[in-house]
Order: structure tokens, then sequence, then C-alpha cells
């Protein structure tokens, strides 16, 4: 891996960035506004650096409070999309540029939902993983590669308040204040250490691979459910699950605002039957929990009154091979074939210094040993890869040496 950078001794000190070049705009919340935002973006020049902040932890959902655009010629733009939620004619004018994100795959979905959509991408945060760096986060990433101290402290904020502060709005302009300077060092580091094929293609498949289905139970999910035993206290989290989903929908807040994870296990467990029983339970003590008590009694005498046919499994079959741990009693072959796939892996990976997750998804690993081709040839080896979605590099890098390991296996208990 890339050695640690940016440390004491490493080189003069990083420079605070305190201030946009511009100053901070003013936020973008009306149609005039917004079309001389778009003839000035559309005048500009070179790629465009993008981010959105959302309310995590505040809001239902993951929408984009506030957008933050910046391309040279044109400046910065901070833009409200709940005051304006249809961003398609900047989207327009943008058609032929390249975005430059962040950590893209967080912001792509709600950027999608005001109809902004890359059709070329530049990821900051992946051309640092695969160069190996070993912070990948935007203030690690512009402090050790450019040489600047981002402002911190509001990245968790509620993003949804109005007005938004001036301070706020200030760390929102510097997100991008340097977002393009980033990505054309990176490209730089790229080319030399013979990665930019690489990372073209993995930004590609970023806007062309699909978003995972939603999950059939998604209650399943909730945190500290190992400790629920049996199938109708299961049922118990699966009720009060969707009781709270529904009121956090229609309150647009985020679910554990609502109702913590840890209230509904216990909810689960200890199944109240009156509001005196359920106010003398530890997690039912903050207003909060109490303010909906009436919905999670129902909740529970709901799962009380199912019967056993309607009661959930305690586990789902999934669609991939089970859990690496039982491998050796399941199929000790499977074990063996994953034990040494892992291995070329990790080994490869530490080659290019880079993570074994960005070489090879572990879910592909773990399928290919569970399922591997009839053959341990090289072709079919990447036959099996590029089915699981694997890329070009990725394969020309593992086919080989996985199918190598597995050709010993069959040999050696032959």
């Amino acid at each position: 891996m890339r050695p640690p950078e940016g440390e004491p001794g490493d080189g003069p000190p990083a420079v605070p960035l305190l201030e946009p070049r511009e100053g901070v705009p003013p936020v973008v919340t009306g149609a005039a506004e917004l079309e001389r935002v778009i003839a000035a973006f559309a005048a500009g020049s070179g790629p465009v650096a993008v981010d959105a902040e959302r309310a995590s932890g505040y809001r239902y959902g993951q929408r984009a409070y506030l957008i933050q655009l910046r391309r040279a010629g044109a400046g910065t733009a901070l833009i409200d999309p709940i005051a304006l939620p249809d961003l398609s004619g900047l989207d327009a004018a943008l058609a032929d540029a390249e975005m430059v994100l962040h950590a893209a795959n967080q912001d792509l979905p709600c950027l999608a939902e005001v109809g902004l959509v890359p059709r070329r991408l530049f990821d900051t945060e992946l051309a640092g993983r695969l160069l190996g760096y070993p912070r990948v986060g935007l203030g690690s990433m512009v402090e050790n590669v450019l040489g600047f101290v981002l402002e911190k402290g509001h990245s968790a904020a509620d993003w949804s308040t109005r007005p938004l502060p001036e301070d706020w709005l200030r760390y929102a302009a510097l997100d991008v204040e340097l977002l393009v300077e980033l990505r054309d060092a990176l490209q730089v580091e790229l080319a030399d250490a013979g990665k930019l094929d690489w990372a073209l293609e993995e930004f590609a498949a970023i806007l062309t691979t699909p978003p995972k289905p939603p999950r059939p139970d998604p209650w399943r999910r909730t945190s500290g459910i190992h400790r629920v035993r049996n199938r109708r206290a299961l049922a118990t989290v699966r009720e009060l699950w969707e009781a709270r989903d529904k009121i956090a929908r229609e309150r647009d807040l985020s679910p554990g605002r609502v109702l913590q994870d840890a209230a509904i296990i216990e909810l689960a467990q200890q199944t109240p039957g009156t509001p005196a029983e359920l106010q003398a339970l530890p997690t039912m003590r903050g207003r909060g929990a109490r303010r909906h008590q009436s919905a999670w009694l129902r909740a529970v005498a709901r799962a009380r009154a199912l019967s056993d046919r309607k009661l959930p499994e305690p586990t789902v079959p999934g669609d991939g091979p089970p859990p690496a741990h039982r491998w050796a009693d399941r199929d000790p072959e499977a074990a063996k074939r994953l034990t040494a796939a892992r291995a070329v892996v990790a080994a490869l990976a530490e080659e290019h210094s880079m993570p074994s997750e960005n070489l090879m998804q572990p879910d592909s690993v773990r399928r290919l040993a569970w399922t591997p081709p009839d053959e341990a040839s090289p072709s079919a080896v990447a036959a099996a890869l590029r089915d699981l979605g694997a890329r070009r590099w990725q394969i020309e890098l593992t086919a080989q040496p996985i199918a190598r390991a597995f050709h010993r296996l069959e040999h050696k208990e032959g």
C-alpha cells in the first residue's frame, strides 16, 4: 500500500483553506437565478466539480438538500434542490462535460432524483483507492495531494435546515473548491502508475451498473436482531420495523429518530402489553420513543396474534453462497478454493498497491470459489469472472493466477 503522507517532517505544513476564491456565493433558489447559473456553466470549460449534502440521520431517505458545482470560467454555484427540484436544464447544458465527484456512489442517486446524471465521471475517492492512498476521505486527499487543509465539522449536519448558516455554506463551497485540481493531480498519478485505463473502466462501471434491487426483508437488517431467538419475536421485530418506517416516512424523519433499533429489539424480547409495561423498559424512557407508544403496542399485539404459519422463518435463503465460516463443513473443496482465491487476490492487491476489494469484490471471489467453472483454465475463470461483473483489467490480472491455484488444488486432490 502507498505509505502514509502528510506526516510531520514530510514537507511544508499544509495550508488551511478558509475561504472560497470568489467568496461564498448566494444559494440559488429561483428560476431566474438558475437560468443564469446554467448559462455560466454552459460557457465554462473543463470538468465540473459536483457535490451534494444530504440530511442522513435527520430525514427519511437520502435526498439532496444542497448541491454544489464548480467549473473553470463559471465559479461556484450553490443550488437548493428543494426549491428547485428539476435541474434537467442544467444537466442538458453539462451533457458533454466530465463530472468530478468524491465517492460518487453516495451522491449519484440523489443527483439523479433532480435530473443531474453524469455521462462521464471521475471519482477522486476511487482514484485514491486504486493508487493505494491509506486515507481517501476528501479532506485527507486534498491535504496529501494538494497540500491544503479543508474545514471540517459540518458533514453530519442537518442540511434540511433553512436558512442554511453561513459557515455551513462556506464549508459546502470549499468542498468543490479544489476538486478539479485534485482530479487533475490524480490523473497524472494514475497515468504514471499505469492505472489510468483501470480507473476509466471503474468510472464507466459506476455509471452503467444498475442499482441493487431493494432487499426483500429490510427489517432483518435491524441492528441486534441476532439476539432475537424465536419466530414470534422475529414477527414482533418485523411489525415494529414496519410501523416505525410508516411513521418515519410520513413525518420525513430518519427512522432512528422515531425509534432506535435497540428499542425494537427490547420490545420484541419483552413484548409489553400495556403503556406502563412499555414505559418501564430502559430503551423507552426518551420522549421520542414514547410519542408513538400506542403504535408500538399495536405492533406487538399484531405479532402476538399471528398464527404460527404466518411467522417469519429464522433465516431466508440468499441467492449466493452460504457464509464462508460454514464452508469447511458443507463443502471442504470449496473452502480450499476460497482460501486459495483470496490468497491470490490479496497478493496481487499488495503488488499493485490497492485494497483487495478494489481488485476484486469479495462477493465475486466467494461465488467463483463456491461455483467454479467446469475446468480450471484461465479462459474459463475469465468467463466466470466476466459473468460476475468483473472489469477487463481485473480479469486480466486475476484470471490466470486463480486458475493456476484451482488447478493445483485439483491436481493435489487427484
